[in-house]
């Protein structure tokens, strides 16, 4: 997406997107938190900062998320759909996160890119936006969500 909140291709580049490095995870259960954990590992980017959200960070700004410590959360309790909104990748790093992900054929996700549009969005704003999306693009595709 780009700063205007309108979407825009990803390319591949170690060119950096907005926003601090950090993956921003939710609705993941604590095995779940685990396997996406050795995955970035596994792919390389172990070093990459996760921060997992709680059931008390709906209102939470996204960019705020996007500021805590690696592994805040990690212990707590998730029942949001399941995210993760990448903060401060290269273009070949979210490339890389999902391919990991896809090849583990982990479950179905909302994806997201932090942006200076979004930066001050809740949490739970961006998913039900995000929710939004996906159900209308696969209602256009004839598919059911």
């Amino acid at each position: 997406m780009s700063n205007d909140g309108t979407f825009r291709p990803i390319g591949e580049s170690e060119e950096r997107m907005f926003g601090p490095t950090k993956l921003i995870v939710s609705g993941y259960d604590k095995a779940q938190k685990e396997e996406f954990l050795s995955l970035l590992s596994a792919i390389g980017l172990g070093e990459l900062g996760v921060v997992f959200a709680t059931d008390g960070d709906g209102e939470t700004p996204l960019l705020q998320l996007a500021s805590r410590p690696h592994k805040s959360g990690f212990d707590s309790r998730s029942t949001f759909p399941r995210a993760i909104v990448m903060s401060g990748l290269t273009e070949n790093e979210l490339h890389a996160v999902m391919g990991g992900w896809r090849t583990l054929q982990m479950p179905r996700q909302l994806w997201a890119a932090l942006t200076p549009h979004s930066q001050n969005w809740g949490l739970l704003a961006l998913l039900s936006e995000l929710a939004e999306e996906a159900k209308a693009m696969a209602e256009a595709k004839g598919k059911p969500q």
